[in-house]
């Protein structure tokens, strides 16, 4: 595959990608929105609705809305509404899926799921002005805070206790806290972002300082080999959430963690094993590459953390870096006329799959809108 860039961005993502994506997804008369398209951009059929798509678009639309594309409002309170009612349980649980009409096809509450829960509230309530999300999202963080939280530190994974815990769905709760700030001046958001901060220095770091992803019951390293992988994908992610957070609460401690992540992230997209500079999706803690494929969603990790590197750091590198892989984003994985994208190259530069999943959008539009807020809209390829 290879596409050319658009000429600049700012008109591309809100004149293209997002309308394209608003008429893909958003139906009034279906509730919820569809988990798959084919790679035609085609809906695939079916009733099956999952709390973590219906929470990731309900903040890309609510985020459309406040960069001004029409349609994306109604599209936004489409969203919530399937979010905080059909996928929602009378007992105020989230299911992890349901049908169409709201019938419980998976009914446990999952950690990963409500992250995502709270950050569609946060931009559902910054998008719109109105307080009932905020409200939800209260309790949603009294259940995790009441029925998922361990003693040593940090939540379960879900209300079966399911292993291994993993440090991604803190990071995102930490998104969401962050997005919920924002939103709100309840004070419990930030509070609970530096907990969680904290948690990841103390708990996920290795002695090397790159960050697990896989742990047993109480924080030690899951044994086997899934205790060996790291995800550069995950440092530039957690990269760039430190350095909000530095913005946000003034943490110095916030912002040498996000160097040592960033750094380490970066060796893996130069390391002379690595020619197409993409971010592959799994290394060891030495650097050795464990999974040589490319997904979509850590070149937009990537990005964002050149972004932040640009703006706290006034890394001048991190500009040229940033032009040059956005051009490989649309060389390799989205195509500029459509909108749509490749998720995943195998470690020879081949497509895995032709289905295209819903979820990565809230990837690429969060990335793409940093740039274009950081560049002012200028960002011309």
């Amino acid at each position: 595959m290879s596409n050319p860039a658009p000429d600049d961005l700012q008109p591309w993502l809100t004149g293209t990608l997002l309308p394209g994506w608003i008429n893909r997804t958003f139906d009034p008369a279906r509730p919820g929105f569809v988990e798959y398209l084919g790679p035609d951009g085609t809906p695939e059929a079916s009733d099956l609705r999952t709390t973590l798509v219906t929470a990731r678009l309900t903040y890309v639309f609510s985020h459309a809305h406040l960069l001004g594309v029409p349609g994306a409002l109604a599209a936004a309170r489409h969203g919530f509404a399937f979010l905080a009612g059909a996928c929602r349980d009378a007992d105020g649980r989230f299911s992890h899926s349901c049908t169409t009409r709201g019938e419980a096809v998976d009914g446990r509450s999952d950690f990963y799921d409500l992250a995502f829960v709270l950050f569609a509230f946060g931009w559902f309530a910054k998008a719109t002005g109105e307080t009932g999300a905020l409200a939800i999202a209260g309790e949603v963080m009294d259940f995790l805070d009441r029925e998922l939280a361990h003693p040593d530190g940090g939540y379960r994974e879900d209300t079966l206790g399911s292993q291994p815990r993993r440090q991604n769905p803190h990071m995102h709760l930490l998104e969401a806290c962050h997005a919920l700030a924002a939103a709100s001046p309840d004070p419990r958001w930030l509070a609970t972002a530096d907990r969680l901060v904290r948690l990841m220095r103390e708990r996920m770091l290795d002695a090397n300082s790159t960050l697990g992803e896989f742990f047993d019951e109480n924080w030690a390293t899951f044994p086997g080999p899934r205790g060996l992988i790291r995800e550069p994908g995950h440092h530039f992610e957690w990269t760039w959430l430190l350095y909000h957070h530095e913005r946000l609460t003034g943490s110095g401690e916030a912002r040498e963690t996000a160097r040592t992540l960033h750094a380490f992230g970066q060796r893996q997209v130069d390391a002379s094993a690595n020619p197409s500079r993409l971010v592959v999706n799994e290394v060891d803690p030495t650097g050795r590459v464990r999974n040589g494929a490319a997904l979509l969603w850590p070149q937009t990790e990537y990005l964002k953390a050149l972004v932040a590197r640009i703006e706290f750091e006034g890394d001048d590198d991190a500009s040229v870096r940033l032009e040059q892989h956005l051009r490989l984003v649309f060389r390799h994985f989205v195509d500029a006329k459509s909108g749509l994208w490749i998720n995943q190259l195998d470690d020879q530069g081949r497509p895995m799959s032709e289905r295209v999943p819903v979820r990565v959008l809230y990837h690429l539009v969060l990335a793409l809108a940093d740039i274009c807020r950081a560049t002012k809209g200028n960002m011309a390829l």
